[in-house]
C-alpha cells in the first residue's frame, strides 16, 4: 500500500463523519464564492472607470438634477477635453420587474468619452442620426432577444409623457459590446432630446455630467475650477474621479467588501473548529495504529505529513465541490446580477479560494498532526 492510498483510507474510515464535514466546507465554499462573484459584479464598475474621466453631480445628492447650461460652461474650463451629459431613466420592459439600466445622453460626446463601447460605425452613424433610435448593450441584448431594427418600448418608473403617456418608442439602431470584459454591456443608451421633448417635467435640467480632461494629473486642479464655477448658487455641484463616483454608488448598496469578509470569516472560525475537532478525534481513536507504525519504522516527520495530507484532502475535497457549485451558480446570478454590471466568477476569486483550502487544511491539521508526531509507543500500547 502506497502513502498516498494510506492517507485515503485513514480519511475516509469513518465514512458518515467525513462526509458531513466535507459538507460543512462545501457549504462555506459555495457562500464564499457566491458572495465574492457578487462583489466583483459591484466592483467591475470601478475597476475600469477612466482615469481621465470627470463624473460632476448636484452638491446635495447626485438623484437630484443641475441646470442643462452646465455642460456648456464647463466645457470652456482648462484642461476639459469634452463634456458631456446624461439623464437617468428608470427604465423597464414591458413589467417593472425587467428592470433596465437606462440613461439619456448628449449622444456623440457620451459616445467618444466611452471609447470602450465598441459600436459598428454604421451602427453608430443610424444612432446619431435619428432621435428616437436607441444602443443597446450585447448582455441585455442576449437576455431580451432583441435584434438591430427592432422596435423597443421602454417605461419609466420617474416620467410620465406630457400627453399622459408612459411608454417611449425606440427602433434598435445598433447593439455595443466592450473592449474588456469587465466593460458593463446591460445599459441601454438613448437621445437626451427625445426625452428632453416628450417628459412632463424637468425643462432645461439634466442629471450629471462627464467630462474627459487632457491630463488626469490635472483632475485635482479641474475638479476644483469646476465646482467653484456654480458655487453659491442655486445647484451647487460636486465633482470627483469616475473611480471614487462608481465606488461610493456602489457603496449605496453597502460595504460588500466588509459583508464579505465578515460572512466568510464566520463560516470560516466555524469550519476550522469542526474540522479541527475532527482530525483531533480521528488521531486520537489511532493513537495505537500510530505506535504500531513508529515501531516499523515510520519517522516522526512522515508521521506529521500524513496527518496533515489527511487534513489538506478534507479541505481540497470539499473547497473544490464547493467552488465548482459556486461557478455554476455565477451563470444562474448572470441574469439578475447585470443590473449591477458584469457577473463572472474571476480566476482571482478561484485562486484565493485555493489559498483559503490550504489555510484550513494546514491550520486544522497542525495541532493533530503535532500531537500524533510526539506519540510515546509505550504510553500508546497501554491506552485501553
Amino acid at each position: 500500500m502506497t502513502l498516498v492510498e494510506l492517507v485515503r483510507k485513514n480519511l475516509f474510515r469513518k465514512k458518515l463523519r467525513t462526509t458531513l464535514t466535507i459538507v460543512a466546507i462545501f457549504v462555506a465554499f459555495v457562500i464564499f464564492g457566491v458572495l465574492a462573484t457578487f462583489q466583483n459584479a459591484i466592483n467591475a464598475g470601478v475597476e475600469v472607470a477612466g482615469a481621465d474621466r470627470l463624473i460632476t453631480v448636484n452638491k446635495i445628492n447626485f438623484t437630484l438634477p443641475m441646470p442643462l447650461a452646465y455642460p456648456t460652461r464647463t466645457a470652456g474650463v482648462a484642461g476639459v477635453k469634452q463634456v458631456a451629459h446624461a439623464e437617468w431613466f428608470g427604465g423597464y420592459y414591458q413589467e417593472p420587474r425587467n428592470f433596465l439600466v437606462a440613461f439619456a445622453v448628449d449622444p456623440k460626446n457620451y459616445l467618444d468619452i466611452y471609447s470602450e463601447l465598441i459600436l459598428p460605425p454604421a451602427q453608430r452613424e443610424a444612432f446619431l442620426r435619428e432621435k428616437t433610435s436607441i444602443i443597446v448593450g450585447k448582455a441585455s441584448a442576449d437576455q431580451y432577444g432583441w435584434k438591430v431594427g427592432d422596435r423597443l418600448p421602454l417605461k419609466s418608473n420617474i416620467y410620465q409623457q406630457k400627453n399622459g403617456s408612459d411608454t417611449w418608442d425606440f427602433t434598435i439602431a445598433g447593439i455595443y459590446t466592450g473592449n474588456d470584459q469587465r466593460v458593463d454591456t446591460t445599459p441601454v443608451i438613448f437621445h437626451y432630446d427625445y426625452l428632453a421633448d416628450t417628459r412632463s417635467f424637468g425643462d432645461g435640467t439634466t442629471g450629471w455630467m462627464i467630462l474627459k480632461t487632457a491630463d488626469a494629473k490635472e483632475n485635482p486642479r479641474i475638479m476644483r475650477e469646476v465646482d467653484s464655477l456654480f458655487a453659491n448658487s442655486a445647484f451647487e455641484t460636486e465633482t470627483k474621479t469616475e473611480q471614487a463616483f462608481n465606488k461610493a454608488f456602489a457603496e449605496q448598496l453597502g460595504d460588500l467588501g466588509f459583508i464579505v469578509t465578515s460572512v466568510v470569516g464566520a463560516a470560516f472560525v466555524t469550519i476550522l473548529l469542526i474540522v479541527g475537532n475532527t482530525m483531533m478525534l480521528t488521531v486520537r481513536e489511532r493513537t495505537n495504529e500510530i505506535a504500531v507504525l513508529k515501531t516499523i519504522g515510520f519517522t516522526t516527520r512522515r508521521i506529521f505529513g500524513m496527518v496533515i495530507a489527511e487534513s489538506m484532502l478534507l479541505a481540497v475535497i470539499g473547497g473544490l465541490l464547493g467552488i465548482v457549485v459556486a461557478w455554476l451558480i455565477s451563470f444562474a446570478l448572470a441574469g439578475p446580477l447585470s443590473r449591477f454590471g458584469p457577473v463572472a466568477f474571476s480566476f482571482d476569486t478561484a485562486a484565493f479560494a485555493f489559498v483559503l483550502m490550504a489555510l484550513l487544511g494546514l491550520l486544522t491539521g497542525l495541532i493533530p498532526a503535532y500531537r500524533a508526531m510526539n506519540t510515546d509507543i509505550v504510553t500508546a500500547f497501554g491506552r485501553k
